[in-house]
């Protein structure tokens, strides 16, 4: 280990950085969980079971108390909430109202005050107190649809704003349940109950025992479930009932381990040559076969463990880094950080094994026939030879099975197969590249011709020595194609959730017009007024020309709006929503078939077409109805906003479009906030992976850069016979950094061709059920990545040069 230390240093970055990545990617996993735990999980994360309705009926006072009875429970929450109005800032407000839990359970932080412990105190989110001018003694008169309908109350506190996507649109107001008696409706029932279990309890066993109370009192089909599995769940609802999150999560765990063993290995393989002589030669001087191997497993397993170590500590310094980061920026304080025992587990024991298992293999290849003919060099891998051959059969059979399984589990949605296949193909793609790297890179060497010499030993070099030539090319080329894979799945996933995104919520803002129309309120002029508010992007008028006069379903006397087309592109998010003449779009859930429409013209009959979201009223395309605007109908204004707003920037906004309109601020509705909470978790989640890039690209420099330093150590003798034919130090220099650039060159652009084709398959794989996935190419990006392959191989090959060249021809030949 003292003598070659230059070959320990390199193997022990490839293995910290392979380690790093391996670890780094399972505390993504835990990170992202617990990340999601603290935004769309926040309600409940300090509660040990959650229970819910699967039909999502309430929870009856005598279910409630069958489960907070039960012998497990430490104690427990019963949820009650409503929405109310309420009178602050200029105008009237909605928000979400919420009797307050157990100190053990209460999922709210207190910025300021103190939580409700009279009958009329209440607190408010500190976000919506500083939007509405409200602070810590403010008074507030709630307004409900309940018995009394009213109630008075006190701010006693105000606490952190929610991070959930589906509470954050609304002022959170949580107080005493006096408060909730007066303005909801006697009987409304709890729309959840958390637990808290004593220390020791089984969670299985009281997740069954308490359903079993709850059935018995009543309760129909009542859902048991951890924070974490409910956090699962909810995820899962989200994208048509798939737990894709999970799949994706342990997707990455699966490239992170064959990257690594790949890396390893291939580090490894350039040292065969010499270490298989140096080992032959220690067995001519009487050296055992199971002392070699007791050797080489000894250094082995001292490099693996350090350099695994050195992995995990790095790991977790760049997680810690990336979750910091997120957590400064405001639309994503929710990002939190975890360290599973399992990211250090695995990383100590896969990085060790792996590096002795690698290191196995000069070793066993020196024992395995007498020392004497191991002392001879063999040869290299070719189609002429066995080696070649069977090295040919074994990578067509894993390409041509790899790449079908591929394809299969891409058109049929399964992420695993998808993976297995796209393994096995990466797979047989390196075993033949031996036989065909050497030839590509040679051609591409004519375009060397103009150096000279230099460059024309470069282009022979490749293709004399096609194992040195294809180890080197193997390490740039896993790292690239791991990055351009993951440059291009994320940018197709990204898309593919924007899209989704934008179906269902293709609205930003919306607000309906006032019924009494005064110079200060006109409709023309208000809308140019919002068109010129700061976060605007565009903003339309829909009048109202109908509606549905088919009395006997749910859908009846619903109001039809008119806009153009021009109008609807230029507001609507979906680009694929584009209306035509004679159909009446309608909401979800809305009933199908052709749709009767009355007008102030009388009645028209347009087909229909129910959209795959709620949050849009009916309308049609303007020359679909010709009457004019109904009258005692308020008109509707669409807003579309800036994608950079945030959402403190929407609920200014909201104001300012219900002043413009003279309307309430809580008739301005819209899905702007969702979209701001749903976009930042999603920007957390692609952080991440950018994490992970950064750490794949390290390891594909620092391989090829081992690679180039031990193969410039491998022909120190036949570097020196050139000099000692006659090529200056400068030649030298040149022939290697030539050859460097080739062997990048080639690996960068065959490694993005192929990360473009695995990007795609693999978010169609993982996507495609919930979503439309078009392939999305970083065109700028992944000419970065090759600029940073051909640079990072032409500065690989200087510091190896520069000793080449300063060493003497007599002392290079004479090197053992």
């Amino acid at each position: 280990m003292t003598t070659h230390f230059r070959r320990f240093i390199a193997i022990g970055l490839a293995v910290m950085l392979s380690v790093m990545f391996l670890s780094s990617t399972l505390m993504v996993g835990a990170s992202t969980n617990a990340s999601l735990g603290a935004s769309i999980g926040e309600a409940y994360r300090n509660a040990d079971l959650v229970a819910t309705s699967k039909n999502g009926e309430a929870f009856t006072q005598s279910a409630v108390e069958a489960a907070a009875s039960s012998p497990a429970v430490e104690d427990s929450y019963a949820e009650r909430s409503t929405y109310v109005t309420f009178e602050a800032g200029g105008g009237e407000q909605y928000g979400r109202l919420r009797n307050a839990a157990p100190a053990s359970l209460e999922g709210a932080i207190l910025s300021s005050g103190t939580l409700p412990s009279h009958a009329l105190d209440v607190v408010i989110d500190v976000k919506t107190a500083q939007h509405l001018g409200l602070s810590v003694g403010s008074t507030l008169e709630l307004h409900g649809a309940g018995p009394v309908k009213n109630a008075k109350v006190t701010i006693t506190g105000l606490i952190q704003a929610t991070n959930d996507p589906f509470s954050s649109s609304a002022a959170q107001l949580v107080a005493s349940e006096s408060v909730l008696n007066a303005v909801q409706d006697a009987g409304a029932g709890f729309s959840g109950l958390q637990f808290a279990l004593k220390p020791g309890e089984n969670v299985s066993e009281a997740k069954e025992y308490i359903t079993h109370r709850m059935e018995a009192a009543g309760a129909v089909d009542p859902v048991l479930e951890t924070a974490q599995e409910k956090v699962t769940s909810t995820v899962a609802m989200l994208s048509a009932g798939q737990d894709q999150l999970t799949v994706v999560l342990l997707a990455f765990a699966g490239v992170a381990i064959l990257v690594s063993t790949l890396v390893v290995a291939n580090t490894f393989s350039v040292l065969v040559a010499q270490r298989t002589r140096e080992l032959a030669l220690l067995r001519c001087l009487g050296a055992g076969r199971s002392q070699i191997r007791g050797s080489v497993m000894l250094e082995a397993l001292v490099v693996g463990f350090i350099s695994s170590v050195l992995g995990v500590l790095a790991a977790t310094g760049l997680m810690t880094g990336l979750i910091a980061w997120a957590k400064s920026q405001p639309e994503q304080a929710f990002a939190t950080l975890a360290v599973p025992p399992s990211a250090i587990i695995a990383g100590l024991v896969a990085g060790t094994l792996l590096t002795v298992v690698a290191a196995l293999v000069p070793a066993k290849a020196a024992t395995a026939v007498a020392p004497l003919a191991a002392l001879r060099l063999a040869d290299d891998a070719s189609v002429k030879n066995r080696r070649g051959k069977v090295r040919l059969v074994l990578g067509v059979a894993a390409l041509v099975g790899g790449a079908a399984l591929l394809v299969y589990g891409s058109l049929n949605v399964s992420l695993p197969i998808a993976l297995v296949g796209g393994a096995a193909s990466f797979v047989g793609i390196l075993l033949c590249s031996t036989l065909f790297i050497p030839t590509v890179v040679a051609l591409a060497g004519r375009l060397a011709a103009p150096a000279g010499v230099p460059g024309r030993l470069a282009a022979v070099n490749a293709t004399r020595n096609p194992a040195r030539t294809s180890a080197t090319a193997a390490a740039l080329l896993i790292g690239v194609t791991l990055v351009s894979l993951m440059m291009t799945g994320a940018a197709t996933s990204r898309s593919a959730f924007n899209d989704t995104l934008a179906e269902n919520y293709p609205v930003d803002l919306s607000a309906q017009t006032a019924l009494e129309v005064t110079s200060s309120t006109d409709p023309a002029q208000a809308l140019s007024r919002i068109q010129a508010l700061d976060g605007v992007s565009a903003a339309v008028l829909l009048q109202p020309v109908g509606t549905l006069s088919d009395s006997s379903t749910a859908d009846g006397g619903t109001t039809i709006y008119s806009l153009s087309a021009a109008d609807a592109a230029s507001v609507l998010r979906d680009n694929k929503l584009k209306p035509s003449p004679g159909t009446v779009y309608l909401p979800e859930d809305s009933a199908q078939g052709p749709a009767s429409i009355s007008t102030a013209a009388g009645s028209v009959t347009l087909d229909s077409k129910v959209l795959r979201t709620r949050h849009v009223p009916a309308f049609v395309e303007s020359s679909s109805i010709s009457a004019s605007a109904l009258p005692e109908t308020p008109g509707m204004v669409w807003v579309k906003l800036d994608d950079s707003v945030s959402g403190d920037r929407v609920q200014a906004l909201q104001k300012e479009i219900a002043a413009a309109l003279g309307v309430h601020e809580r008739t301005v509705s819209g899905a702007a906030i969702e979209r701001v909470t749903f976009n930042s978790i999603i920007d957390v989640l692609l952080l991440v992976v950018t994490g992970l890039l950064g750490v794949a690209v390290v390891i594909a420099l620092i391989g090829v850069a081992n690679t180039l330093s031990l193969s410039v150590l491998e022909r120190t003798r036949e570097n020196s016979l050139l000099r000692a034919l006659g090529l200056t130090k400068g030649q030298l220099r040149g022939m290697l950094a030539i050859e460097a650039v080739l062997v990048a060159g080639v690996a960068a652009i065959m490694g993005a061709g192929m990360g473009i084709v695995y990007g795609w398959l693999g978010a169609q794989a993982t996507l495609g059920g919930v979503a439309t996935v078009v392939p999305a190419v970083p065109w700028l990006q992944l000419a970065a990545v090759f600029g940073v392959a051909v640079v990072a191989g032409l500065l690989a090959s200087v510091i190896p040069a520069g000793r080449a060249a300063r060493l003497s021809p007599v002392e290079g030949l004479a090197t053992a």
